[in-house]
């Protein structure tokens, strides 16, 4: 028996592509809610990081993983009640963010928070797996691309008014490091779902690529 479309956009793509800023946008329009996977993996990230918990800890990873309260209030995340959205954002956390993000025991318990939260539906949900896993019968999925050089660029320009002094190469060395561990991790791989659209993104604007979704949403959806 098929499964029954739920009303849910699965926004998939390489890091530094725009999902988050998209799906935020798009959600805006349609009046639905958004939800920010990467942001779950970050604060589950700077969890294991302040309790000094390595993956080899596997008594310590377990306790700290049902430990875990992880709550988005509008775009702001939080983690056991504290605020984090910037403590998420910063370097030491992005460093460790991939592995992470690749340990099957840490995806199970976030996999099983996504699918709670989303199943009501409304939801635009971006992420690298949420078409191909976390959401296999939303009405709509996309996967989102863009040139390396392209997403390299807009997170060197990002950056810098953030007062960083990391190099337009440090950024593509670093972003073509996270492309190949999330297309080449066991659990889970970065790869576009078989009934996904792709939209390349590379000379569109952002508004272009939030208008492309939303029209596609409400002729397919």
């Amino acid at each position: 028996m098929p499964l029954v479309p739920l009303s849910l956009i699965a926004l998939d793509g390489p890091s530094g592509v725009g999902k988050s800023t998209a799906a935020r946008r798009v959600a805006q329009q349609l009046d639905w809610q958004y939800l920010d996977t990467g942001a779950m993996y970050r604060a589950t990230a700077l969890a294991l990081h302040r309790a000094n918990v390595a993956f080899a800890d596997r008594e310590g990873l377990k306790r700290v993983l049902a430990s875990l309260r992880i709550e988005q209030r509008g775009t702001r995340s939080f983690l056991n009640g504290e605020d984090v959205s910037e403590a998420i954002r910063t370097p030491e956390v992005t460093q460790l963010v991939t592995p992470v993000s690749a340990d099957a025991r840490v995806r199970e318990v976030l996999v099983e928070q996504q699918r709670a939260i989303g199943a009501s539906g409304g939801w635009v949900v971006d992420g690298r797996d949420i078409g191909t896993v976390v959401f296999p019968n939303p009405c709509c999925k996309i996967f989102l691309t863009a040139s390396a050089e392209a997403r390299a660029q807009r997170r060197f320009l990002e950056m810098q008014t953030k007062g960083s002094t990391l190099t337009f190469d440090e950024i593509l060395t670093d972003q073509q490091r996270r492309d190949h561990a999330d297309s080449t991790r066991a659990v889970a791989p970065l790869k576009k779902a078989e009934d996904a659209v792709a939209l390349d993104s590379t000379s569109m604007t952002l508004d272009q690529v939030v208008a492309w979704i939303v029209e596609h949403h409400r002729r397919h959806g």
